[in-house]
């Protein structure tokens, strides 16, 4: 007999600084997918089930594969602890198979954690997008340039008409540290660069996945936060801006043209092996394939690979 679970879990109180100060004690809800059959596949020696954490990007396509190889005996749990350094992290430690990224490895996850074989499969791209409610994209507000997206996250940029929008005030709700979004957009925007500690302002918010970063933005006039561009398809009442004048459609993700596209990754130590084979190697068949295009992402052939 087989059965399919979901409990919603509180994170941890989160960090309020762009490094990671201690501040607010905000909690997410966390989304905890298990997948269980009753017959057992290779996996973890000591429950016998496959673990994946990470992402809250990869994440839908990582559960809805792991829902769909329960058939064949596999049994697997998708969590989404930390986003994506969360699940490199827990990686390293021992206590998953399969760490969930939408952020490649940094030199210093390799340090902290020697011992460990890390080897990222990109399975697909994406891409951040700067996102704004209708209203304010409605009120003129179709592009942002790299100085505006600056100013609106360190909070000198408080009202939409200081940037050709209507006469409403900003609202930020921001990454925190350690999520692929995060670092995506402090590329783009510091490049190299340290980012400055996050403005004193009760017009600013640090928020953890891409669920409930949808729902603040969607619930707050005059909303802006970094997103991935899957997450508003189907929600009319979110626009992703272009930047640098260039819009984040599928050629320009592809190509990378657009300044925030991000690679998508399931990573392992060492060659996946057993259970984490058969569930990487499905994502990257045709099958698994059309996971990444049902959540409005890219396929590896669409991105040339």
């Amino acid at each position: 007999m087989s059965s399919v679970t979901t409990d919603i879990r509180q994170t941890s109180p989160r960090p309020t600084g762009r490094h990671g100060q201690a501040g607010l004690a905000a909690s997410a809800a966390l989304l905890l997918a298990t997948v269980l059959t009753g017959c057992a596949g290779s996996a973890s020696a000591d429950s016998g089930t496959l673990q994946a954490s990470g992402s809250t990007t990869v994440a839908p396509v990582a559960s809805d594969a792991a829902e769909a190889l329960k058939s064949r005996g596999l049994k697997i749990t998708v969590a989404t602890q930390g986003g994506s350094a969360g699940g490199i992290s827990q990686l390293g430690l021992g206590q998953i198979q399969v760490a969930l990224s939408s952020k490649p490895l940094a030199d210093k996850d390799r340090k902290d954690y020697p011992k460990v074989d890390f080897v990222p499969t990109q399975i697909g791209a994406d891409a951040v997008g700067i996102i704004v409610t209708k209203q304010v994209a409605d009120g003129g507000v179709k592009n942002l340039t790299k100085d505006q997206v600056k100013g609106l996250f360190e909070g000198k940029i408080t009202n939409w008409k200081q940037v050709g929008g209507p006469d409403l005030k900003v609202f930020v709700y921001d990454k925190e540290p350690g999520r692929g979004t995060r670092e995506v957009l402090d590329k783009f925007v510091y490049g190299t660069g340290t980012p400055p500690a996050p403005p004193q302002s009760g017009n600013y918010a640090i928020v953890g996945g891409n669920e409930e970063t949808r729902n603040k933005l969607e619930s707050t006039p005059g909303a802006v936060g970094p997103l991935s561009t899957g997450f508003i398809e189907g929600h009319d009442g979110l626009v992703a801006v272009s930047l640098e004048g260039i819009a984040p459609t599928e050629a320009n993700i592809a190509t990378a043209k657009y300044p925030m596209s991000r690679p998508l990754f399931m990573i392992t130590n060492g060659a996946p092996q057993g259970a984490a084979k058969d569930y990487i190697d499905y994502i990257l068949a045709p099958e698994g394939q059309k996971l990444l295009s049902k959540h409005g992402y890219l396929t590896r052939q669409q991105i040339g690979m």
